[in-house]
């Protein structure tokens, strides 16, 4: 065993770390100690289900009631992605829900298409919930909302559901006040006529979503002169002080009527908001003038941060362990099999041989780049439920749908691009069939697979056991390793077979066509992470740079999906160092692929909306 240990002694530093890490960003999810967080479930009208954390301050009870806040991430996100606003105002004594959006993250899906819109992604239900006294120490007077993109759309309709009502039974709306980041398209007269709720605005300047908005160019997003933002203050103003200019930060009307209303602009763009200081010290102060915190903190004294930084390293090091941990299972008697000699690597490139290598590197990338999109639009065809947010069992994945196209496109063309490079010139200077590592029995076969699964296996218990004892996953910002419901298992099963085309035809370029006799590894690793990754790069390039040119993105109905390309590139680039890696443990090029699609695959899949039928 102690020498078990001294060869595996990567894996356990690995294991060691992660759990520190973890240990540390629990103290600052709970703010060392003085707030709880505890996993509910709320089960809501017709077989729905929310999943949410609830952050408690341990000195509110029953005696010492406290403002309570629920916060709304937005679409494709799950509620780790705004844990942040939850530690803030938690650690300054407010009470937080922070949910899982109906169709994200462990919540049901919804029987409304329109989930955001008709129930606040399931927010009007807990908001229902938390003031029939569910929570002995909140204060149902003062039960707010927060949200960024769509969940910011769900803040603003909860201020219309619960003014209508409000209304209605003459009374006070049950919604106090509400903090949009990131949405305006719902501040309409038709919607802020009904609000009852003081209501705070936070939009980024450079939102790529601005062009949607009512002005053109630059000024969609300018919140001083929108005419979104301008609706917002004059809706509570006299005729005769109507403006036309608003001063940012300023607070106008007044807390005590809920007619208090504020704007921000930051400098920012649409997806990195949630993760700037000075927008989260913005909602801050906005939760302060509102309600008072019953502890009084800086806005910008903030430890969110350091949470981040705790869970980024869970996620770089659990990703980096696959490696030791691989290891350590090859030593097993029944896995060495699999184990096989480093082929031969291909004869040093000559001038022609780069030539062709290189223009093979720019059409692959070229062709990345041209199919996105259209595979974007292809998907809204082939799967026409999951794309209209009805409820499927069939490829239920509204996103990752394209992305799976566009994978199976991509890598099945890679394939016909290596075989045809090595017809035509490869086997004429020296390439052999051999180097590849594609000689595989059908025992070592079976073993290779069953090693791969295992691994995946092995890695999600370890996600699952660590965040039972923590509360804490592997992530940073938006992009996310986290845990997962049973019927995942069939989700992944369904998509494996068009990704794992990708992901196979990326080890066989890799390890059969870009590694050359001395050639320096860390250079071959480089240049296969960027022939994997350029042609998506390439597309958030152009989209960002005619945004800075012209005010408005290049692609303006799939901007989402170009959003959506920051979580991917990244695993996109490291893939090929994963399977050089596993290449170069077994001398074949199936290991690889086979761990790297289960575990990337199943993140994709974890951090997207997904519309499963209820039970």
């Amino acid at each position: 065993m102690i020498n078990y240990i001294k060869t595996n002694k990567f894996l356990f530093i690995c294991i060691f770390t992660i759990f520190l890490a973890s240990f540390l960003a629990s103290l600052v999810q709970t703010s060392f100690g003085k707030v709880s967080v505890e996993v509910k479930k709320l089960h809501t009208d017709n077989g729905q289900t929310l999943v949410y954390d609830l952050y408690k301050p341990k000195f509110a009870n029953s005696s010492n009631k406290v403002p309570f806040v629920i916060v709304v991430p937005g679409f494709q996100r799950s509620k780790e992605a705004l844990s942040n606003i939850a530690i803030e105002l938690s650690r300054r004594g407010l009470g937080v829900a922070l949910i899982d959006p109906y169709a994200q993250g462990m919540s049901s899906s919804s029987r409304s298409r329109l989930a955001a819109t008709t129930q606040g992604y399931g927010m009007f239900a807990l908001v229902d919930h938390a003031y029939e006294g569910n929570f002995s120490f909140v204060d149902i007077n003062k039960i707010s909302s927060t949200g960024h993109s769509m969940g910011g759309n769900a803040a603003i309709r909860g201020a219309d559901y619960f003014g209508k009502e409000a209304i209605k039974t003459n009374t006070k709306s049950k919604l106090h006040s509400v903090y949009v980041s990131g949405y305006v398209l719902t501040l309409r007269d038709s919607i802020l006529k009904n609000s009852r709720s003081n209501m705070g605005i936070s939009y980024a300047l450079y939102d790529e979503g601005a062009f949607r908005n009512e002005l053109q160019g630059w000024d969609a997003a300018n919140m001083q002169i929108a005419p979104e933002s301008l609706r917002v203050i004059n809706s509570i103003l006299k005729d005769d002080d109507q403006i036309e200019k608003i001063e940012l930060g300023k607070y106008y009307g007044n807390r005590d009527d809920n007619t208090l209303r504020v704007i921000f602009n930051e400098k920012l763009l649409h997806p990195f908001q949630p993760y700037n200081k000075e927008a989260t010290a913005n909602q801050i102060s906005y939760f302060d003038k509102v309600f008072g915190f019953p502890i009084a903190i800086n806005p910008l004294n903030q430890i969110w941060q350091y949470k981040e930084l705790f869970t980024l390293i869970n996620m770089v090091i659990s990703l980096v362990m696959l490696v030791p941990l691989t290891r350590a299972l090859l030593q097993i008697n029944f896995f060495k099999e699999i184990v096989k000699p480093l082929p031969m690597a291909l004869p040093k490139q000559s001038t022609q041989g780069k030539l062709v290598f290189w223009s093979i590197f720019v059409l692959s990338a070229s062709i990345a780049c041209l199919t996105f999109i259209p595979m974007v639009d292809i998907a809204k065809v082939l799967f026409v439920d999951a794309s209209n947010r009805e409820m499927t069992w069939f490829f239920p994945q509204r996103m990752n749908n394209s992305v799976m196209l566009w994978a199976a496109f991509n890598g099945t063309i890679g394939i016909a691009i290596f075989f045809l490079s090595f017809y035509f010139f490869g086997r004429h200077h020296g390439s052999k069939i051999e180097s590849w590592g594609l000689e595989v029995s059908k025992s070592e076969l079976i073993k290779t697979i069953s090693l791969g699964i295992l691994v995946f296996s092995l890695y999600y218990l370890f996600l699952f056991l660590n965040y039972s004892l923590f509360h804490v996953d592997y992530r940073f910002w938006f992009m996310g390793v986290r845990i997962f419901q049973p019927e995942m298992i069939l989700i992944l099963m369904m998509y494996f077979p068009l990704f794992f085309i990708f992901f196979f035809s990326n080890s066989l370029r890799v390890n059969g066509a870009m590694r050359f006799e001395g050639q320096r590894e860390w250079i071959s690793r480089l240049i296969g992470g960027f022939a994997n990754s350029l042609g998506l790069m390439l597309i958030i390039i152009i989209q960002y740079v005619t945004y800075a040119l012209s005010g408005t993105v290049f692609w303006t109905t799939n901007w989402l999906s170009v959003n959506l390309l920051f979580g991917i590139v990244p695993m996109m680039f490291i893939l090929p160092y994963f399977n050089r890696i596993f290449f170069s443990m077994t001398g074949r090029v199936y290991l690889g692929p086979l761990i790297t699609c289960l575990i990337f695959i199943m993140i994709l899949s974890t951090n997207t909306v997904i519309y499963l039928p209820i039970k």
